[in-house]
């Protein structure tokens, strides 16, 4: 029986820490359930490998800002990138 992960689920998790790593002032309070949500399908779909490593969440969510849906983009955009 093959064993398989819930990026998307993963991703949304080193998301959260990317996002909540992107500013002093959201890192205080993090990020909406929204904008998790925002970016879920993002981060699962161009920056899986990234779970867990909030700074190359970053980077990759930023590099990758024109491929983004329209939700996320304004999540990236409105933490800083």
């Amino acid at each position: 029986m093959k064993k398989s992960i819930h990026v998307p689920a993963a991703a949304a998790a080193g998301l959260m820490l990317s996002l909540a790593a992107g500013s002093l002032a959201y890192a205080q309070s993090g990020p909406t359930p929204q904008e998790q949500m925002a970016c879920r399908s993002d981060a699962g779909k161009f920056c899986a490998e990234h779970v867990g490593k909030p700074p190359q969440m970053n980077a990759c969510l930023r590099a990758n800002k024109a491929k983004l849906s329209d939700g996320c983009r304004k999540v990236v955009e409105s933490r800083g990138g």
